[in-house]
C-alpha cells in the first residue's frame, strides 16, 4: 500500500474515523479553499472507499485492502492532489486568472469585485514579447521609450532590479558561481511571468513586501505609460508630454501601484516589452527563446565601450571615482578597477558573436542595434526595430522621436536627471570624445580591442584625432536580423 496512507492513518488514529466518515463531503469542499486541509481530503476519501470496498482494520490500527482497492485509492489520491494544486494556483494568480474575463469565483470576494472590468480584458494573451537586452549606460532608456510610446505595448523598465536587490540583501556570496546561476534562474522566471502578465510574481522580490497586492516600491514606475494610465490610474490621469523627467510624478498622481490593476492593464494590451541591463549574455536567454509559450524578440542594443565608460563616470560618480581622478590628472590610480569596463566588453562581444553565428534558437528572434546608428538615423532605425518586433509605427511614436532627438535640452534639470531621454541624439552619440582624456581612451582601446573591431568602432591614435568630431569613429555596418 502507498506509504502516504499509512502516514495519514497514524496521524489521525482510530478516534477520528467516525468523524471523517460522516463529514467527508464537508471536508472535501473545504479542501478546495484551504490547501492545509489536503490531508483531510485524502483521509476522507480513503475511509469512504475502505467502507465500501471491504478494507479491514487489523490490530495496531493497520488497514488491509485488496490490490484493486489500493489501485483505486492511489488514483483518487493523485486526482485530489492535482485538483488541490490547480485550485491553489488559481487562488494565488489574482482575479480572472486563466479566463481573461471576470466570471470566476473571485467575484464573490469583495476585494476583487470592483477591480474586475471586462472592458479591460481581452480574450487572448499578449501576442509579442519583446526584450530590450543591453548594458548599463548604453542608451537603453531612450531605446526603451521607443517601445513605450506604442499604445499597444505594456512596457516595464528594469523589473530585474528587484530580483538583484533581493539576492544582494540575502547573500554576501553573490558573485560566486552558485549564486550567479541562482540569480540568472530567478531572472528568467520573472521574465517568463511578466510576459504572461503574472505581475503578482514580482511580490516575491519587491521590498518592502506588497500588502494586498499594493506597493509603493516599484522601480522606475514612471517610465511606463501602462503603469501610469487607466486602469492602473484613475480615469483621466495620463502621462502628459509636459511632465518633468523625474521618478516621482507618477506615484504622486496615481498613488501606490495596484498589481492587480497592472495585471489587467497588461492583459488589455497586445504586447509586452521589458528592458533589462542585468542579464550578462544573450546565451542566458536561450530557455526563454525556446519556450513555446512565448514569441520572444530580442533587441540587442550595443554602444561604443568608450562612450559607455564616459557615461558611467558621469552617472555613477562614487563607483567610478578612481576613473574620474585618472581622467582629471592623467595618471592612473593603482586602485582603479579595470574590470568595470573589461567585463562589459567581454559580455558584449560574447553575445554579439553568438548572434552572428545565427544559432537555430535565435533565428527570427535576434536583432543587433548599435546605439550610434539609432542616434544618427532615429526614424529609420526605429522603423527597423518596430518591423522586427512585429509592431506598426504609430504617429505618436514618430512625434516622440522628433521631439526627443532634436532637443538642445535647455533645461538643466533634464540633463541632471540620470535617465533623461531628451537630447540632440546626433551630438550626444560621440560627445564622449570631448570628455575622456586620451590616456583613458588608449587604455580602453587596448582592453576592448576585439569588441571595438567586432562592432565597427574605429580607434584613435592621437589627442587631435580624438577631439576631431568631424570624423566619425563609427564605421558603416549593416546588421541584419538573425533568420
Amino acid at each position: 500500500m502507498d506509504g502516504s496512507f499509512f502516514f495519514f492513518m497514524n496521524t489521525f488514529g482510530k478516534s477520528h474515523l467516525p468523524l471523517l466518515f460522516h463529514a467527508q463531503w464537508q471536508r472535501i469542499r473545504k479542501c478546495t479553499k484551504e490547501t492545509s486541509t489536503l490531508i483531510c481530503m485524502k483521509t476522507a476519501i480513503f475511509i469512504w472507499h475502505c467502507q465500501w470496498k471491504g478494507c479491514r482494520v487489523r490490530g495496531g490500527g493497520r488497514m488491509e485492502c485488496s490490490w484493486k482497492t489500493v489501485l483505486l485509492l492511489v488514483c483518487a489520491s493523485l486526482g485530489v492532489q492535482y485538483t488541490a494544486i490547480r485550485t491553489l494556483r488559481d487562488s494565488l494568480s489574482g482575479p480572472c486568472q486563466g479566463a481573461y474575463r471576470c466570471q470566476s469565483r473571485h467575484l464573490r470576494d469583495s476585494r476583487w469585485r470592483t477591480s474586475c472590468d471586462d472592458s479591460w480584458l481581452p480574450m487572448a494573451s499578449p501576442r509579442k514579447h519583446i526584450l530590450l537586452f543591453a548594458t548599463t549606460r548604453s542608451g537603453s532608456s531612450f531605446t526603451g521609450q521607443l517601445l513605450n510610446q506604442h499604445p499597444g505595448v505594456f512596457y516595464v523598465f528594469e523589473p530585474l532590479y528587484h530580483v538583484q536587490q533581493a539576492f544582494t540583501n540575502s547573500s554576501s556570496r553573490l558573485r560566486r558561481t552558485l549564486d550567479r546561476r541562482a540569480l540568472l534562474g530567478a531572472y528568467r522566471d520573472l521574465l517568463l511571468n511578466l510576459y504572461t502578465c503574472e505581475l503578482h510574481f514580482m511580490e516575491n522580490y519587491i521590498r518592502p513586501e506588497p500588502q494586498d497586492h499594493i506597493t509603493s516600491s516599484f522601480f522606475r514606475r514612471s517610465s511606463s505609460h501602462a503603469l501610469c494610465s487607466p486602469p492602473v490610474c484613475s480615469d483621466g490621469v495620463v502621462a502628459a508630454a509636459s511632465d518633468p523627467p523625474d521618478e516621482t510624478w507618477c506615484p504622486k498622481k496615481c498613488g501606490a501601484l495596484n498589481l492587480t490593476l497592472a495585471y489587467m492593464s497588461c492583459l488589455s494590451r497586445g504586447h509586452v516589452a521589458v528592458k533589462t541591463v542585468r542579464v550578462p549574455e544573450v546565451g542566458d536567454l536561450r530557455t526563454l527563446t525556446e519556450d513555446p509559450r512565448l514569441d520572444l524578440k530580442i533587441v540587442h542594443l550595443v554602444r561604443d565601450p568608450r562612450a559607455i565608460l564616459a557615461s558611467r563616470m558621469m552617472a555613477f560618480s562614487d563607483q567610478f571615482r578612481a576613473w574620474k581622478i585618472w581622467n582629471a590628472t592623467g595618471r592612473q590610480p593603482r586602485y582603479v578597477d579595470l574590470s568595470q569596463i573589461t567585463s562589459t566588453c567581454k559580455d558584449m562581444a560574447a553575445s554579439v558573436e553568438t548572434g552572428l553565428q545565427r544559432p537555430a534558437w535565435l533565428r527570427g528572434r535576434y536583432l543587433l542595434v548599435r546605439y550610434e546608428d539609432l542616434a544618427f538615423n532615429p526614424k529609420d532605425k526605429a522603423s527597423e526595430i518596430y518591423k522586427f518586433a512585429g509592431l506598426e509605427m504609430e504617429d505618436r511614436v514618430r512625434t516622440w522621436i522628433a521631439k526627443n532627438t532634436n532637443s538642445n535640452a535647455s533645461s538643466p534639470s533634464e540633463w541632471n536627471y540620470r535617465y533623461s531621454t531628451t537630447r540632440d541624439s546626433r551630438v550626444t552619440a560621440e560627445s564622449w570624445r570631448l570628455r575622456l582624456g586620451f590616456d583613458i581612451v588608449r587604455t580602453v582601446q587596448n582592453l576592448c580591442n576585439d569588441t571595438l573591431a567586432l562592432l565597427g568602432y574605429k580607434q584613435v591614435r592621437s589627442v587631435a584625432e580624438l577631439k576631431n568630431l568631424s570624423q566619425s569613429l563609427v564605421e558603416h555596418r549593416t546588421f541584419q536580423p538573425v533568420t
